[in-house]
């Protein structure tokens, strides 16, 4: 160990209990003595992601919850429904620890060399359980900031940057030249906004607000679409046809929005066809759903030829099928664009006590597009 630290720090907790109830807490954990490889990193900063909040809150009412305990050490209880139960089979009874990246100070460091060197560095990782003040993990994954940035700048250096090159890298490497991205106000929108522009990558925005336009129209952005719109159908077949975008990845997940999307692609492909074909076009269209903002059915309307398709896309198989050397490539060019390219913005900070009270937790699991908390593990 290369730094006086205490024996017992806070760790946040998630509970899903076989009757039904959803407990977050904060728990006494011992502080982790590093293996020969490890590192101790001193929580900084860490988001809350919609891909947090699947294991945060599960499934449960948190429009029902209630808090007890103290202020300092407080106790969230909220209903799940059976059906949700059932489906959470694999974690029941069981207290998880939550958050996927985040970003502090080495504090401690093991014996080997890569370990010893990263003591004192400033640091992002990705490793779950950054919902804590304290966490150990492998020095080979960490991610060392650049001088002059703060575990701020990188707590949010994974996740949503990560997906926008993975989205781009899909993109080359499935054969299409350009993209559409809906609910693309949002944190990852934005950094995708900026990275397309500096690729030279064409890119078809869809948000569901007028401000949400303006604020993107404010980053460059050249073709931003309302889905609200009564012209929304025919601006999007107007920007397809402008840009050839055959590839979407689409957060919303329910509803008619692919549908549409894969429609318009149709209708583009169309407007330059040499001759009818009663099959559509022979161009293939793809949707990638990936996010849920949306939660009722997926419901295609199947007028957009026999040349497409839609499935699931998710970062994590993305980095496994990718391969060790586009991974470290990826996360090269993350460190080198944090604070441009790839530099979030929060709307609110909250320590981890804070994350338990109502009117954060009732903010955060809306998942409204362009609003981000922070966590400051060490905060009072």
């Amino acid at each position: 160990m290369t730094a006086d630290l205490p024996a017992e720090a806070l760790e946040l907790r998630s509970l899903v209990t076989s009757t039904g109830t959803l407990e977050l807490s904060l728990r006494e954990v011992p502080v982790p003595t590093p293996g020969p490889n490890e590192v101790v990193v001193r929580v900084e900063a860490s988001p809350i992601n919609p891909s947090d909040l699947g294991l945060l809150v599960a499934s449960a009412d948190m429009s029902t919850a209630t808090v007890a305990g103290t202020p300092e050490r407080p106790v969230v209880t909220a209903p799940i429904s059976a059906a949700a139960v059932s489906a959470l089979s694999a974690r029941l009874d069981q207290s998880l620890p939550v958050g996927n990246e985040g970003a502090g100070t080495v504090v401690a460091a093991g014996t080997s060399e890569a370990a010893q060197a990263l003591v004192g560095k400033t640091v992002a990782i990705a490793g779950g359980a950054m919902y804590s003040q304290y966490r150990a993990i492998d020095a080979s994954a960490c991610l060392v900031l650049p001088q002059g940035t703060t575990a701020r700048d990188g707590a949010s250096s994974f996740v949503n940057p990560m997906t926008a090159l993975g989205m781009t890298e899909t993109m080359r490497r499935e054969g299409h030249s350009a993209l559409v991205h809906t609910a693309a106000a949002s944190n990852l929108g934005q950094m995708l906004v900026k990275l397309c522009q500096h690729d030279g990558i064409p890119l078809v925005n869809i948000v569901r607000k007028p401000e949400q336009e303006e604020l993107l129209k404010s980053l460059g952005a050249t073709h931003v679409l309302n889905s609200s719109s009564p012209s929304f159908a025919t601006d999007l077949v107007e920007a397809l046809k402008a840009t050839s975008a055959t590839l979407a990845f689409d957060a919303t997940g329910g509803g008619t929005l692919a549908s549409q999307i894969l429609t318009g692609m149709e209708q583009a492909a169309n407007a330059t066809a040499a001759e009818y074909s009663r099959y559509g076009s022979t161009v293939h269209k793809q949707v990638y759903i990936y996010g849920a903002l949306d939660t009722s059915p997926t419901v295609l309307n199947r007028n957009f030829g026999m040349a497409w398709g839609v499935g699931g896309w998710l970062l994590t198989p993305f980095i496994q099928n990718a391969g060790a050397e586009t991974f470290l490539r990826l996360r090269a060019r993350v460190a080198a664009e944090l604070t441009t390219t790839f530099a979030s913005s929060y709307t609110r900070e909250v320590s981890l006590a804070g994350m338990l009270q109502p009117d954060a937790f009732n903010a955060y699991v809306k998942r409204a597009t362009g609003e981000k908390f922070l966590v400051t593990p060490h905060a009072e």
